[in-house]
C-alpha cells in the first residue's frame, strides 16, 4: 500500500512545505474515517515533519502510517487516549516546551469532537501555546451533507451534535424526550450493537424524517432517510443494515415555541382530551404545525409516570 502513496508524500512536500510549521506547536491532525485515500496533503507532510505522535492507539496509528510510507520510532509515539488524557496531556506540554512539533491523531476522523483530544489543546493552551487544526474527514459533515436535511421556512437553521444518547433506556428515552421539541438538524452517533434499540427509543418521534449513515467512505456505505416511526423495521428487514458506525441525522422540524401559545394551549388540552384531538385542537386554535405539537404532546406524555397509552 505504501508504494501507492510514495507520489502522495512527494505532493505533499510540494503543496505543503512552504508554510511555516513552527515548533512547539501541538497539530491536530484529522484522518480518514475509512478509505485511505481521504487524506490530505498537509496531513501527510506534518505527519512526517512531527517530531512526537501523540495517538488514541499507537497500534492503530502505527498501521496507518505504514499505509502511507511514513516511518516513526516507538519513542517518537506517545498514546493519549480518554482514559489517559490528562496525564497524557502533560507529557505532550513538557514535549512541546522543549521545542517539538507534536501532532495528535484520534483513532478515525477529526479529534477533540467526539474523539479525545480537547482536553489536551485546552492543556495546550493554557500554556500558551499554540493548537493548530489540519481539517479533514468527519462523519458528522460527510452524513450532514448527504441527509438532505432542509429546514423549514421560519425555523432556525443549523444543527445541533448530540452525539451518543446514553446506554440505559429510561436515560435514552428521556434524552429523546428532550431531542423531540428541537426544531433544528440534530446528528447523533451510535454503534452497531445499540442501534437498533436507538431506533424503537426515536420511533416517538412519529413521521419526523430521520437519515442513516453507515459505513461512511467504505466499500458498504449506505444512506437511507425513513420516517422515525418506521427506523426499526427497516433495521430488521435486512442484517446488514444494522453493521457498522452509525451517523443518525433528524431532521428539522417547524419551531414550537415553549413559552408561547402553543405550548400553553398544548398543556390546557392534553389532560382533557386524547392526545390526537388535543394536538388537532392546538393546531387550529395558534396556528402551530400539527407535527410539532404532536411530538411535544408525545415527550410531554412520556414524561407523565402515570399517563395512559392513546
Amino acid at each position: 500500500m505504501s508504494a501507492s502513496f510514495a507520489l502522495a508524500l512527494g505532493a505533499a512536500r510540494d503543496a505543503a512545505a512552504a508554510q511555516h510549521y513552527p515548533q512547539g506547536t501541538l497539530y491536530v491532525v484529522a484522518t480518514p474515517i475509512g478509505n485511505l485515500a481521504d487524506i490530505s496533503l498537509r496531513a501527510l507532510h506534518v505527519l512526517q515533519l512531527a517530531d512526537t505522535l501523540a495517538c488514541e492507539d499507537t497500534r492503530h496509528t502505527h498501521s496507518l502510517l505504514r499505509a502511507y510510507g511514513i516511518d516513526k520510532s516507538g519513542a517518537q509515539m506517545l498514546a493519549l487516549h480518554q482514559h489517559n488524557e490528562a496525564e497524557a496531556a502533560q507529557a505532550v506540554l513538557a514535549r512541546l516546551q522543549a521545542g517539538q512539533r507534536v501532532a495528535y491523531v484520534s483513532d478515525a476522523g477529526t479529534p477533540g469532537v467526539s474523539d479525545p483530544g480537547a482536553r489536551l489543546v485546552a492543556v495546550v493552551r493554557a500554556a500558551g501555546l499554540r493548537a493548530m487544526p489540519l481539517p479533514g474527514a468527519s462523519s458528522l459533515t460527510a452524513a450532514l451533507s448527504v441527509a438532505g436535511a432542509v429546514a423549514p421556512t421560519g425555523t432556525d437553521g443549523g444543527f445541533v451534535f448530540a452525539g451518543f444518547l446514553p446506554v440505559k433506556n429510561a436515560e435514552r428515552a428521556a434524552s429523546v424526550q428532550r431531542l423531540a421539541s428541537e426544531p433544528r438538524c440534530v446528528l447523533l452517533l451510535e454503534a452497531p450493537h445499540r442501534i437498533a434499540d436507538l431506533a424503537q427509543a426515536l420511533a416517538v418521534l412519529g413521521e419526523r424524517p430521520v437519515t442513516l449513515a453507515r459505513e461512511i467512505s467504505k466499500q458498504f456505505e449506505e444512506v437511507s432517510t425513513q420516517p422515525a416511526q418506521q427506523l426499526l423495521a427497516w433495521l430488521q428487514g435486512d442484517a446488514q443494515r444494522a453493521k457498522g458506525e452509525f451517523v443518525v441525522v433528524l431532521h428539522p422540524v417547524a419551531a414550537v415555541e415553549e413559552t408561547g401559545q402553543s405550548q400553553r394551549v398544548l398543556e390546557l388540552l392534553l389532560p382533557e382530551l386524547p392526545l390526537k384531538t388535543a394536538v388537532r385542537l392546538a393546531a387550529q386554535i395558534t396556528g402551530a404545525p400539527r407535527n410539532a405539537l404532536y411530538e411535544r404532546a408525545l415527550a410531554l406524555r412520556q414524561s407523565e409516570p402515570d399517563s395512559e397509552s392513546e
